[in-house]
């Protein structure tokens, strides 16, 4: 076992034992102690990590009594912690499990970058990777789910992984290890329970090589996901168009894609947009404008020629924001630079659309950025006549995102600026004019 678990270390490149400082995630559990015993025996310096959730009572607490004592009389350091895991399962919504390892995974984050860590080693084992294969399978996580548990995944190694849930308890006997047994092992209501009591025993039954052939499968599949992977990345950079606040695809360009929904399901799930509304982004493709779609971060509108992809916020739309006549410079929500010219025997009117000129007089402090609404309307400059605000975005080709982030300047109930596009006609500057009102976008 020894020698198994160093070749797999360097074959997989998980750790330098000689440089690297580990964090053992330490249950108490058989494959805890199995992982810990091999770590002293090969003399590999390494600190413990032990969570008491609260889910078995006292058998919680004996559990973190069992491995305080483990690390006293092998003098090794051990960082513990316990959780409320039923009061964040009901905050959170969550399943039991999901809670746990939320809980779990965001504590070890907090030691390993306290105590400059490099690992966090947990001491999952083949058997494990086979019922996160099955539970995977049964969740339909695409490609992504059925590679098993990677041996190395950012700062987590499990260099257990080689071995089976036998070999380690026949190791376990062989060296006389004490380990806890936790009582809910055997409770089915489990999904990963019931996959390993029930139904693995049934697939061991009719391929006796179940194990061996699942293994060697699920390598093949983590290879096969690489070349996947990077067929994806490729044409993710040739559809995704990074812009300052939103991501744009053009539908064009997804529509030659084949097959499609292969695609659309690795662009959009990486925003948390589930099969259903992937299906409905795709529904929506030959349709008119204007459909959104949400995951819990992230929206997808649809615009005539493109999708584009935004965070959610849902406040944006309704939020005002006030210029006082004493304000010479604004950070949010644009950079703004405001300056009152009085000599204006040398003044040029700029042709850059970042500055704004108007009339001071004509203007009704304070002044309000906001974004536009339905019915807006203004005079735009150069222009006889008043115009929808809404025609003025279809004329020069907005899209919706476009509409939804254009900042408009307001005097009282009238509109003075489409920010960085058009004056309106009535603020402007005339031979009347006698203080000049500048506003420029940086």
């Amino acid at each position: 076992m020894l020698k198994e678990f160093q070749q797999y270390n360097k074959e997989n490149q998980l750790f330098n034992p000689e440089k690297d400082k580990i964090l053992l995630a330490v249950s108490g559990g058989i494959d805890s102690m199995v992982l810990c015993d091999i770590f002293l025996k090969l003399k590999y310096p390494f600190s413990m990590a032990h969570c008491n959730f609260h889910l078995r009572a006292e058998e919680s607490n004996r559990d973190e009594e069992f491995v305080t004592q483990y690390a006293k009389e092998h003098n090794i350091e051990l960082f513990k912690t316990s959780f409320d895991t039923y009061s964040y399962m009901e905050s959170e919504k969550k399943s039991l499990e999901m809670s746990a390892r939320d809980l779990r995974y965001e504590w070890f984050g907090k030691i390993i970058e306290e105590n400059n860590f490099d690992y966090i080693a947990t001491a999952h084992h083949s058997d494990d990777s086979t019922e996160t294969f099955i539970i995977n399978l049964l969740r339909g996580t695409g490609i992504a789910g059925l590679h098993g548990i990677l041996p190395k995944s950012k700062n987590i190694i499990r260099p257990l992984l080689f071995t089976t849930r036998k070999k380690i308890t026949e190791y376990a006997i062989d060296n006389k290890l004490q380990h806890v047994e936790d009582s809910t092992n055997k409770d089915n209501s489990f999904t990963r329970n019931k996959i390993r009591n029930e139904i693995v025993p049934i697939l061991r039954e009719i391929s006796p090589n179940f194990d061996t052939i699942l293994r060697k499968d699920i390598e093949r599949l983590r290879e096969t996901e690489q070349v996947f992977r990077s067929v994806i990345d490729k044409v993710k950079e040739t559809v995704l168009v990074k812009k300052d606040k939103h991501i744009e695809i053009e539908i064009d360009k997804l529509k030659n894609l084949y097959p499609i929904h292969i695609f659309l399901y690795e662009i959009f799930s990486e925003y948390g947009f589930n099969d259903a509304t992937i299906n409905a982004i795709y529904d929506s493709l030959d349709e008119i404008s204007g459909k959104q779609f949400y995951s819990e971060n992230y929206r997808v509108v649809k615009d005539r020629k493109y999708l584009f992809i935004t965070k959610k916020d849902n406040d944006k739309i309704n939020t005002n924001y006030s210029i006082n006549t004493y304000q010479t410079n604004i950070t949010y929500p644009l950079h703004l630079h405001l300056e009152l010219l009085k000599d204006l025997n040398f003044i040029k009117i700029p042709k850059e659309k970042n500055v704004g000129m108007f009339d001071y007089d004509l203007l009704k402090f304070p002044l309000e950025i906001r974004h536009w609404k339905q019915g807006d309307t203004f005079y735009p400059f150069g222009l006889h006549g008043e115009k929808k605000l809404s025609d003025f975005f279809t004329n020069n080709k907005y899209s919706l995102i476009d509409k939804e982030n254009q900042w408009i300047l307001c005097s009282g109930e009238d509109i003075v600026w489409i920010m960085g596009e058009r004056i309106d006609d009535r603020f402007k500057i005339t031979s009347k004019t006698k203080t000049i009102y500048k506003i420029e976008i940086d």
